[in-house]
C-alpha cells in the first residue's frame, strides 16, 4: 500500500487526531445508552410475551373446561364452513 498522505494544515491534523481518538473508544456514552435501551426493550417484550402466552393458556383451559362440561367438542367436520361464492354470469348486449 502507499504511504498515507501527510495533513496539509492544522485543521486536517486536528481532525485526524480526533477521529483516531474516537476509533479507540468503541463504547461511547451514546452507544451505552442505546445498548441499555435495547436491553430494556427486549426485557419488556419478553415479559409481555410471557404474559400473553400465560393468558392464552388460561383461556384455552377455560375453553376446554367449558366444552367438557357441555359434553361436546367441535371437530373439524362440525365446524361451520364458509359459503361458496356463486359464480358471476356476465351478460353481453
Amino acid at each position: 500500500m502507499s504511504k498515507p498522505t501527510q495533513p496539509l494544515n492544522a485543521a486536517q491534523k486536528n481532525a485526524q487526531h480526533y477521529f483516531r481518538k474516537a476509533e479507540l473508544q468503541p463504547d461511547t456514552l451514546a452507544k451505552q445508552m442505546r445498548k441499555k435501551e435495547r436491553v430494556a426493550g427486549a426485557a419488556n417484550t419478553a415479559r409481555l410475551r410471557e404474559l400473553r402466552l400465560a393468558k392464552e393458556a388460561e383461556d384455552q383451559q377455560a375453553k376446554d373446561k367449558l366444552a367438557a362440561e357441555q359434553g361436546t367438542t367441535a371437530t373439524a367436520g362440525q365446524r361451520k364452513r364458509p359459503r361458496a361464492v356463486k359464480s358471476i354470469v356476465r351478460m353481453s348486449y
